[in-house]
């Protein structure tokens, strides 16, 4: 028995596919524009791997992806998207829409249901009609369409202050007034500074991706690195 055992009885051997690297990603639609941002720290426990690692990925013109959790769940989740869509652009001479290409990321998680992607998807965009779109999934491909939506680490604070902000959630006698492109860029600094106060994982900077009808521009800010 002490052969098969050791001296300090059985041992057990662990091993987990997954890793948690961090970072928040978040989403708001407009009326005719959507903004998709995250940070760009990625990290793990408490050892930062990269201070320039964004979690925004554009799809389309009119599409861009928020994806963070394990940093190699995203990679490939990313790429196997990336060929989907080529694949269909090659089938119908045409780019896939945002509708269409939310629609597939929930059946590309649900296939991997068994063993799922570790990673927060969050789609933004413009529809077929030329309004914003906001796209949440869970890891195993539920989603919804939502005028806002935050996740990631930091996820269970910056969604208190977007149903604040944007939803204006339980209020009363509060003017609901249309949301502009500006208001909303600054909100989203807003909340990722104050998510950068509270959470180590989120940090060093935010990449703000500005979708419209003209396509996608960029800009970034930063954040606290400590």
């Amino acid at each position: 028995m002490k052969e098969l055992y050791g001296q300090n009885g059985p041992k057990q051997a662990h091993f987990s596919p997954y890793a948690f690297n961090g970072g928040t990603v978040l989403a708001v639609a407009g009326e005719d524009f959507a903004v998709v941002a995250s940070d760009t720290r990625l990290s793990e426990g408490f050892s930062i791997h990269s201070r320039e690692a964004p979690k925004t990925y554009k799809l389309s013109e009119k599409t861009v992806l928020g994806s963070c959790g394990f940093h190699g769940d995203v990679l490939t989740l990313t790429k196997v998207i990336g060929a989907r869509l080529k694949m269909y652009e090659h089938s119908h001479n045409k780019k896939m829409s945002t509708t269409s290409i939310a629609a597939m990321l929930s059946t590309m998680l649900y296939y991997k249901r068994f063993f799922p992607y570790y990673v927060y998807n969050i789609i933004g965009g413009i529809d077929d009609e030329g309004k914003g779109c906001v796209f949440s999934f869970d890891p195993v491909g539920s989603y919804e369409r939502e005028a806002y939506r935050a996740g990631g680490s930091a996820s269970s604070m910056l969604q208190p202050l977007l149903d604040n902000q944007i939803g204006f959630k339980n209020q009363e006698g509060v003017a609901v007034v249309p949301l502009s492109k500006e208001k909303a860029v600054n909100l989203v600094k807003d909340v990722f500074i104050s998510a950068a106060e509270r959470d180590i994982y989120t940090g060093d900077a935010i990449i703000v991706k500005v979708i419209t009808k003209d396509g996608v521009t960029s800009e970034q800010f930063p954040l606290r690195k400590d």
